[in-house]
């Protein structure tokens, strides 16, 4: 395993957001906003998130399992560990300056 993938909670940068902020947007669209935000750049400079994490994504919030699952997904995704709950919260815990 790399070493970015052995990264504590206090080596990382780590930020708490809501996906459901921004209702116009589907939690896979609002999540690329909030990694986009997080580097500091625009939406389209970041790769595509590949179909199955979409998937997975839409599943948890459109038809979400019975609150007592505590239901969530984690993934990588442009150089951070990303952590989804089924009740909108999501960790995104990156590297920093060690990216």
């Amino acid at each position: 395993m790399a070493d970015s993938d052995n990264v504590s909670e206090e080596q990382a940068d780590v930020y708490h957001r809501s996906i459901f902020d921004k209702a116009e947007q589907s939690p896979v669209q609002e999540l690329v906003t909030i990694v986009a935000e997080l580097k500091g750049v625009e939406q389209d400079e970041l790769d595509p998130l590949y179909s199955w994490v979409d998937g997975l994504i839409d599943s948890l919030y459109s038809s979400p399992p019975p609150a007592e699952a505590q239901g969530m997904v984690e993934f990588t995704y442009e150089g951070y560990r990303i952590t989804l709950y089924q009740d909108g919260r999501a960790i995104f815990m990156g590297r920093g300056s060690a990216e």
